[in-house]
């Protein structure tokens, strides 16, 4: 039961995470394109990098909801506020130390501050906060995984 509903939570959730993302670039509230970033992992070509980001995105959000339904197996308890709370911490992690330090590791394309002058990056360092995608891209990267916490918190059944 414990993992069939975060199944399903992380299913909704990403797909709600991925609405609210996509909507605030199409509306020019960020820069930030989540499928395009994590699709030029696997390939330079940016149409297809954008269907296997989305591939990819999708299977990190179920992925994730396992970890947040252990999380919350591990606690004892599940609810929308905790749900919230751990969507918050996510994403705090991710716009800090995953775009920061990890992504530059094994992200074969993506820019960084030490990418010299002749070398091209298909994709541009996010940086602190993922501000280089604009001023309100950590505000909505916050709602939108805390959106998803607490479609888990509400989803998983312990």
């Amino acid at each position: 039961m414990l993992f069939r509903s975060a199944l399903a939570g992380g299913f909704i959730g990403t797909m709600l995470l991925t609405t609210i993302v996509r909507a605030a670039s199409e509306l020019g509230w960020t820069r930030m394109d989540l499928a395009f970033l994590l699709g030029t992992m696997v390939t330079d070509h940016r149409r297809k990098a954008k269907a296997m980001g989305y591939a990819l995105f999708f299977a990190f959000g179920l992925a994730f909801a396992m970890v947040y339904a252990a999380c919350f197996a591990a606690i004892g308890t599940t609810g929308w506020r905790l749900g919230a709370l751990f969507g918050a911490l996510h994403a705090v992690f991710v716009c800090t130390v995953v775009v920061n330090v990890l992504l530059p590791v094994v992200h074969p394309r993506i820019g960084t501050p030490e990418t010299a002058a002749d070398d091209v990056a298909l994709v541009e360092p996010p940086g602190f906060l993922m501000l280089n995608y604009g001023r309100s891209t950590f505000l909505i990267t916050l709602a939108a995984h805390i959106a998803y916490g607490i479609i888990l918190g509400l989803a998983v059944r312990i």
